[in-house]
């Protein structure tokens, strides 16, 4: 027997063998058929893209321009830019890692085949936070669009004290309640069918992003570019911070690698695809935005895009076309990050991490619906009484270690199984696995102090919950199936 610290070490280095995930997800659960097997491949590319799209364009693009724009001036079109070649460094890199990992799971899962069940379960954690706490950020605010459409429309609003944020004038979000329940009710008929419903709703937000390009076209004066760069380069840097966190939601493209159909090209190509669209609209929206109004305009301007509409046709009935575009967008968001964190939790439960509630399908539906219903009364908590805007940058410093880990993972992953099928290579490797972690560790520098001594503090539970739970119960620590042999990372 090896000494204690020995052994220790050797459990939390311990390897989950890449062929051991790709055996799960051909065979459904990999700790026999309980729960009514596995999760079902019904979701194809164009959907799968969809779900990255959806889980990206939110209502940051219907708003950031009115504090991205007095940072950068008319050049927050490079901001931009920048922005999305951030993104894109780690989406081929995630891009990579789904089509040779085609499972559940997203990070923690690469984490779990490259770098250790701890490392593994640090990321997991990191997740959940990302995805709890901005699904819940992002259900609050549907109170507030509703009540600005319903102004527009029919000139009333709900009380403050059931739809504003809590701390901000709200007791109890009762929208925010609302809306998760209504995403969970989807989500159980069946992934198929989220995933259309979520292709409808991505659509319409994305054909009112056009109305805004087509009207706002109209108004545009390329004397509003000039000057182009007023702050400078350091104005750009610092509205390019801003609007990354707009890009945040393509790793949600990941989290449904055992429910696409041919997934090791269906991947890489979603991963790409939501990529491009994104930045396409995103480049798009900001230069008719800063030609169509005076840079100088936008600083307080909190109607977003409308108040540019506005300002372009002198009417307000654009106003309510785009606050429904935001309302709309708010519930496809949700949807995708409800879906996102029961996957990831699925692909924990299945590995013993977590308890079997997690990973149990149901036979009917072929989705994970204890987990679901877990999930939404977690988030709808936090929706209803828990004031979370300083929670966001906590969230961007989970999202940014998770898009760091999947970046290393590239580089380990081809040093320790360069035989390995891959769909995807990411060109230009090591260079661009190695500019991601820069990247991601220069935005992870740059966050407050505040956000790391919460982190820490969310990492000591995390480990917490591991010691305590997770390593007793890990799949690869009681052995139960000889596929699973540890693999001891010296």
């Amino acid at each position: 027997m090896p000494p204690n610290d020995v052994r220790l070490r050797q459990q939390l280095l311990r390897r989950k063998p890449v062929s051991a995930f790709l055996a799960d997800a051909a065979h459904g659960e990999g700790e026999g058929s309980e729960g009514g097997g596995g999760l079902r491949r019904t979701v194809g590319t164009f959907q799968l893209t969809m779900i990255g799209v959806g889980a990206t364009i939110g209502t940051g693009i219907f708003f950031t321009l009115s504090t991205a724009v007095p940072e950068a001036g008319p050049a927050v079109i490079l901001s931009f830019v920048i922005g999305a070649i951030t993104a894109a460094l780690t989406a081929l890199c995630y891009a990579e890692l789904t089509s040779a990992v085609p499972v559940s799971g997203s990070s923690y899962s690469y984490a779990y085949a490259t770098l250790g069940e701890l490392a593994a379960w640090i990321v997991g954690s990191c997740l959940l936070l990302e995805y709890a706490v901005s699904g819940a950020a992002i259900a609050v605010s549907w109170g507030q669009y509703l009540n600005d459409l319903t102004q527009r429309l029919f000139g009333f609003t709900m009380p403050a004290a059931i739809s504003a944020p809590p701390g901000d004038g709200g007791y109890v979000n009762l929208p925010g309640v609302v809306l998760v329940v209504l995403c969970c009710l989807v989500l159980m008929r069946g992934s198929k069918e989220s995933a259309l419903l979520n292709t409808i709703m991505v659509l319409i937000k994305l054909a009112v992003l056009v109305l805004f390009v087509v009207i706002g076209v109209t108004g545009f004066h390329s004397a509003n570019l000039h000057p182009f760069a007023p702050m400078g380069f350091a104005g750009i840097s610092a509205a390019a911070s801003s609007v990354f966190f707009s890009f945040i939601g393509l790793d949600a493209v990941s989290t449904a690698g055992e429910e696409v159909k041919n997934p090791q090209k269906t991947l890489p190509r979603a991963v790409i695809g939501a990529l491009l669209v994104v930045t396409a609209f995103y480049c798009v929206v900001a230069f008719v935005g800063v030609g169509a109004q005076k840079w100088t305009l936008f600083n307080g301007q909190d109607a977003g895009l409308s108040a540019i509409l506005q300002h372009v046709t002198g009417e307000t009935w654009p106003g309510a076309i785009l606050s429904a575009g935001a309302v709309i967008s708010i519930v496809s968001v949700t949807l995708v990050v409800i879906y996102g964190q029961t996957r990831i939790l699925y692909s924990m439960g299945r590995d013993g991490m977590l308890p079997a509630v997690f990973r149990k399908v149901n036979p009917r539906s072929g989705v994970p619906v204890g987990n679901t219903l877990i999930v939404g009364g977690f988030i709808a908590l936090l929706a209803a009484f828990v004031p979370l805007d300083w929670l966001a940058n906590l969230t961007s410093m989970g999202t940014l270690v998770a898009f760091a880990v999947v970046s290393v993972g590239v580089i380990v992953l081809r040093v320790r199984e360069p035989q390995l099928k891959r769909g995807f290579k990411v060109p230009g490797y090591p260079v661009v696995p190695a500019l991601s972690v820069g990247f991601c560790g220069y935005l992870i520098w740059n966050l407050p102090a505040d956000t790391f001594m919460l982190f820490a503090g969310w990492l000591v539970l995390a480990l917490g919950v591991y010691f305590g739970y997770s390593r007793k119960h890990s799949r690869l620590g009681r052995e139960e199936a000889t596929e699973l042999e540890p693999v001891l990372a010296e």
